[in-house]
């Protein structure tokens, strides 16, 4: 396979290639919930230039957080409903443009319409989205500035002992908001149809089978050595600048497997230029209803995705963090947002607080021993 030591916008940056010798499912949580919601009187289940655009858990650290969301609802309704008075501030620790941000983009209107203010997006990238979080780590705590959580958010802990915030601590989840299925493809010249057959071919031959991905710690980088690391298989990660030339990559067969967005494969998997194998998440994608998911296909539990979510500085009062999170559980709702977001590739959620934070223990856990075991680093 052709390679540059440059690491250009169209060529891999080889520095993590090896030698060539040779927890219930969020959606399934949030689909089950619709009675016990009902019942309790809540609502079912469900680019622009930087700086401000304006738009018209974690483990035991956080069960007294969570816990006063519930009480805080009951013994301080004229906070909540106070709240807000004036614009919300929403750190999205990336660039403008990216998935992230196009997704947040989306909601902007709809999330002014809840709250009846203004809801500011305000790009903070940097640092592997550190320099944004750490913003909101340190903001006010009063609800009016809120950072998005992502994948990287969950994967950083594992990737970086040396934060400048404690992410168990300094912060309270408000909403998983949306999350991105994924799907795993080989190039058509590799002999294998199923999950269960690129395992045992992957097996017989060790760190032969290239994967590319969209960079190191991406989505479709950590998808990947998830997947490797439950198979027990050893696979070569060729890391490119951007999601357009690993795929450009998988394409060309200069690498053997790809794991990417349904959106973004689903025109090359009908031309028959890769071949789907299984989905990431819990549940088939309806793009593809015909492909199993990877847990059905021999690897039980299997789940990997990006995710996208909302938090707040830990210490904001626990009404304000019930409006939030009944504010964003409704925008996920909108019939209009969903479509919307279903063509860009994501499923909105609308979880509640508690959910949310079960979910980011997931996060926590799976996340140390694949970086380990793949000597993820990052620079």
């Amino acid at each position: 396979m052709a390679s540059s030591a440059g690491g250009s916008a169209d060529t891999p940056t080889n520095r993590e290639r090896p030698p060539r010798k040779g927890a219930r499912p969020l959606l399934q949580i949030w689909r089950n919930r619709k009675g016990a919601a009902a019942s309790a009187g809540a609502a079912e289940p469900p680019i622009c230039n930087r700086g401000l655009a304006p738009f018209s858990v974690f483990p035991a650290q956080f069960a007294g957080v969570l816990g006063a969301v519930a009480v805080g609802a009951m013994v301080a309704p004229a906070l909540a409903q106070q709240f807000p008075t004036r614009p919300i501030r929403i750190v999205i620790p990336f660039a403008p443009g990216g998935a992230t941000d196009v997704v947040f983009r989306m909601m902007g209107p709809r999330l002014s319409e809840q709250f009846g203010q203004p809801v500011l997006i305000d790009n903070r990238p940097g640092g592997s989205a550190v320099i944004g979080m750490e913003q909101v780590a340190r903001a006010a705590p009063d609800g009016y500035t809120l950072g998005v959580a992502n994948l990287t958010f969950g994967l950083n802990p594992s990737l970086m002992p040396k934060l400048p915030y404690n992410t168990e601590r300094d912060f309270a989840p408000v909403s998983l908001t949306a999350i991105v299925p994924l799907v795993l493809t080989v190039h058509p010249s590799l002999p294998v149809r199923s999950v269960k057959e690129l395992i045992a071919f992957a097996r017989k031959r060790p760190d032969t089978l290239n994967y590319s991905s969209s960079g190191i710690a991406s989505a479709t980088h950590m998808a990947a050595a998830l997947f490797a690391h439950r198979a027990g298989i050893r696979m070569v990660h060729v890391p490119f600048t951007g999601g357009g030339p690993a795929l450009s990559s998988a394409l060309g067969g200069h690498v053997e497997v790809y794991v990417g967005s349904v959106p973004a494969l689903v025109p090359h998997l009908k031309a028959g230029k890769l071949v789907a194998l299984g989905i990431t998440t819990a549940s088939r994608d309806p793009a593809l209803p015909d492909v199993p998911t990877i847990a059905e296909s021999g690897l039980p539990g299997f789940e990997a995705r990006e995710w996208q979510g909302i938090v707040a500085p830990a210490a904001t009062p626990a009404a304000v963090l019930a409006r939030l999170q009944q504010g964003f559980a409704r925008t996920m709702r909108d019939p209009e947002l969903k479509e919307k977001l279903a063509a860009a590739g994501a499923t909105p959620v609308g979880s509640t607080s508690e959910e949310f934070a079960q979910f980011l223990r997931g996060e926590f856990a799976v996340w140390p021993a694949v970086v380990k075991g793949a000597g993820i680093r990052v620079e």
